[in-house]
């Protein structure tokens, strides 16, 4: 899948920077934030790469960075956390199929835009869509006013088709992004798994640490996340898997300000991965959150801390997902 960012009017290789040349080109399009990437998103997207390919179509999904409730703020705590950085979106929405990744640069002059303007200007004049897919409560454009009813009224004048999501539910509930967001912060991963479609992911670059962990036989990669504003689940101990080089190893996955040994002030995100040997400084890895084990604890000494480490571990080694 190539990612490419929009602003103004250029065209720019996410990954390089380099400036590149986006053809107007036939195009199955669906729009949205899909932060989180959940699985009422995989119904949308999935529809969208269905179409493209039913009717030999370029399949797009566009998306805004930063994300939209960033700028135009409707988050009453004045911080929105982010289910998805934008390389673990990319991520997720690669693995659907979709051939490229239109970002658009969000700011508040494009915030200012029109709905009919956002698609004539972006969608057709310069993707080229002549289908678009979309949620049946999607709304773009200034202040959110754009939809169903827009794309519609703009259609046949303009030769495009629209096809329209149905909602679906899970135990009778609606499928949002921050109803997920709810259930990690509450430590609910199994719940907030269901909801998304797949395990919540966590990726970051291991760097060095303290070194603590070796001291007492359980040596982590520690993990330096993307963004301060990607969300980390409730504190405590979970259970993980991250792939290296091509093989899928169990890791239990410890988040929080470390009581024991370090009582740090800002969280911390490390991984004791097991099977594994040898040095990964510099790597990005990608963790899977499977469950969650127990809170954070506070121990009364690092034999006490060891002793609970082998118990997580052979929970972790008997976990079946």
């Amino acid at each position: 899948m190539r990612v490419v960012i929009y602003q103004g009017q250029q065209v720019r290789d996410y990954y390089s920077g380099e400036e590149i040349v986006f053809a107007h080109e036939p195009s199955a399009v669906t729009v949205g934030s899909y932060d989180g990437v959940h699985a009422g998103h995989r119904r949308i997207i999935g529809q969208m790469v269905e179409t493209a390919a039913s009717f030999g179509l370029r399949s797009v999904v566009v998306t805004f960075e930063p994300h939209p409730r960033q700028i135009v703020n409707r988050d009453p705590s004045g911080r929105l956390r982010l289910l998805t950085l934008l390389e673990e979106k990319a991520m997720l929405i690669e693995g659907l199929g979709v051939e490229w990744l239109f970002v658009v640069k969000f700011d508040s002059f494009f915030a200012a835009q029109s709905s009919e303007s956002f698609i004539q200007n972006v969608l057709l004049d310069r993707i080229g869509a002549q289908t678009i897919v979309i949620g049946y409560d999607h709304g773009f454009g200034r202040d959110r006013k754009g939809g169903v009813d827009t794309l519609c009224s703009m259609a046949e004048q303009n030769r495009f088709d629209v096809m329209v999501v149905d909602e679906v539910r899970l135990r009778a509930e609606h499928f949002s992004s921050t109803k997920i967001r709810t259930l990690l912060c509450e430590g609910r991963i199994k719940d907030a798994n269901l909801f998304l479609g797949a395990p919540y992911l966590i990726s970051g670059e291991v760097i060095h640490g303290a070194k603590r962990g070796r001291e007492i036989g359980f040596p982590t990669v520690n993990l330096r996340i993307g963004g301060p504003d990607k969300l980390l689940p409730k504190y405590g101990v979970y259970v993980a898997t991250t792939v290296i080089d091509g093989r899928e190893f169990k890791a239990m996955m410890n988040i929080g300000v470390r009581p024991t040994i370090a009582a740090d002030t800002v969280p911390a995100v490390e991984a004791y991965i097991l099977g594994h040997s040898g040095e990964l400084y510099g790597r990005t890895l990608t963790f899977h959150l499977l469950d969650r084990l127990r809170d954070e604890m506070k121990f009364q000494s690092f034999q006490a801390l060891q002793e609970q480490l082998k118990k997580d571990e052979k929970w972790v080694e008997q976990y079946h997902k």
